[in-house]
């Protein structure tokens, strides 16, 4: 046999095969399961490092001014107030950032171990990059907003369900704390948490009753998760207010929503004057929108008749109104308002110049870091979202469907347990869509958060080892 591969000058070319491998390092080990934490990290905050400084929202100052000033301000929550306090917000806002990547990390590296033990170390980085590009997920690990956490909570929640008796007691107990505290940060976090226990809950009861060879889903540790939210946020509540409550501002949320669906009027044109609501006033003036009612402070009646200190009885008493006269309509509403947030997946909703709105707050409260934030081009009006969307929008879309592919395979195929995770999934993005999209109506901010994670797990379902396989066919020569 000649050089060239040919057998007596006849034959064909022999294909040379030049395998890159990278050392074999699955997640399942330790090291290399700190490891990836600690390199996703930067990976997450490749948003922030790309404005200059962590992504900040409208909501981000009366955050600082809860917690650096100890404040009470009944739309926010207190827990994520603290949180930003004690985390080094006050020294430097990147302390926060890096700690809400750090927990994301653990989250995604304990659900890919969980899901792939053998999966390599560099494959699970490559898809994290992957993730920070072709999702919305850097921009909200990294700002400066309790969003990140929404994602958190449902990863820890399908973990310690159903991957408990895998996961050891040290990453149970780590991973109940995340979940705790995570749910705690918002009231639809807790939402959200609450929704999924009672649906495991329901699982539960329905694979004993059918006797199926299905896993049982693990109640004990998500039961344990829910208990330390409402702990966390009641103390943390009590310790501002000396009150033991959950929320003062749900109701209102709640009847903003009805308002801008048109469900607050009818009430108001059949009780007004005699009822006594204070709205009566402006029953023939309200605005179309919901934003418009509660944060609009020049124009809002809202503000005018005490805002949130002063409207959550009656915005709780039209809400219920409306829920007992009209329940066919709200319900309708409701429905809509859901599908409507299940689709809002686009990427960058209120991430733009709100040195307007935030200036006074910063300059009060973190006067050392206000250069930062000013030079940051989130300030300079200098990000430009259309063309991520042109990626995000349609990666999220179709990661949705996809999940719901194989949904549907698994079940076709009847193996109930493949069909956990998808259903999982699909589960946590309705839930948080009607959460949000009921109480406050639907803003693409509020699923986009979310939504990275289907795309997470279509990535995990990649072949494990994936090489870099370079090919090239020789030139023969006799």
């Amino acid at each position: 046999m000649s050089d060239s591969g040919f057998i007596g000058g006849v034959g064909r070319p022999r294909i040379w095969r030049a395998r890159i491998r990278l050392p074999d390092a699955p997640i399942k080990h330790i090291r290399n399961e700190l490891i990836a934490i600690a390199v996703l990290c930067p990976i997450l905050m490749l948003a922030a490092f790309c404005n200059g400084f962590p992504i900040i929202f409208y909501d981000t100052g009366a955050y600082i001014l809860e917690g650096f000033q100890h404040i009470f301000i009944p739309e926010r929550s207190p827990v994520y107030s603290l949180f930003l306090k004690y985390a080094g917000g006050p020294r430097d806002l990147w302390n926060v950032a890096f700690i809400q990547c750090a927990i994301t990390a653990f989250a995604m590296t304990e659900f890919a171990r969980a899901l792939k033990p053998q999966l390599s170390l560099w494959t699970l980085l490559a898809i994290g990059l992957i993730l920070a590009l072709a999702t919305g997920l850097p921009w909200y690990a990294a700002q400066i907003e309790p969003d990140c956490f929404v994602a958190v909570t449902a990863i820890a929640f399908y973990l310690l369900a159903f991957h408990s008796k895998h996961l050891g007691s040290t990453r149970s107990l780590l991973l109940m704390l995340c979940a705790g505290f995570a749910a705690a940060t918002h009231s639809s976090h807790i939402g959200l948490a609450i929704g999924l226990f009672a649906v495991l809950i329901v699982a539960r009861i329905v694979l004993a009753v059918s006797k199926c060879d299905i896993s049982r889903p693990s109640l004990l540790a998500p039961f344990a998760s829910c208990v330390l939210a409402l702990a966390i946020v009641f103390t943390c509540n009590y310790a501002f207010t000396r009150q033991i409550f959950f929320s003062k501002a749900g109701s209102i949320f709640l009847e903003a929503r009805m308002m801008q669906d048109g469900l607050i009027k009818p009430v108001l044109d059949a009780d007004c004057p005699q009822a006594g609501y204070r709205t009566c006033a402006y029953k023939d003036n309200l605005p179309r929108r919901a934003d418009a009612w509660l944060w609009e402070e020049k124009t809002s009646p809202f503000t005018r008749l005490g805002g949130f200190r002063k409207m959550e009885r009656e915005s709780a008493q039209l809400a219920a109104a409306s829920l007992v006269r009209y329940p066919l309509a709200n319900l309708a509403w409701a429905g809509i308002d859901t599908l409507l947030e299940f689709f809002a997946v686009a990427t960058g909703d209120g991430i733009e110049p709100q040195e307007w709105v935030l200036n006074r707050e910063f300059e009060h409260t973190i006067p050392q870091q206000m250069s930062g934030y000013a030079h940051a081009y989130q300030q300079r009006g200098d990000l430009w979202f259309l063309p991520l969307n042109l990626l995000h929008v349609p990666v999220a879309i179709f990661s949705i469907l996809a999940i719901g592919y194989l949904l549907r395979r698994s079940m076709r195929e009847r193996d109930w347990n493949r069909a956990i995770l998808p259903a999982f999934v699909l589960v946590a993005l309705l839930g948080n869509a009607f959460i949000c999209g009921v109480f406050s109506g639907p803003h693409s901010r509020y699923q986009s958060r979310l939504v990275w994670l289907p795309t997470f797990v279509l990535l995990l379902q990649l072949p494990a080892g994936m090489n870099l396989t370079l090919r090239r066919r020789v030139e023969s020569v006799t």
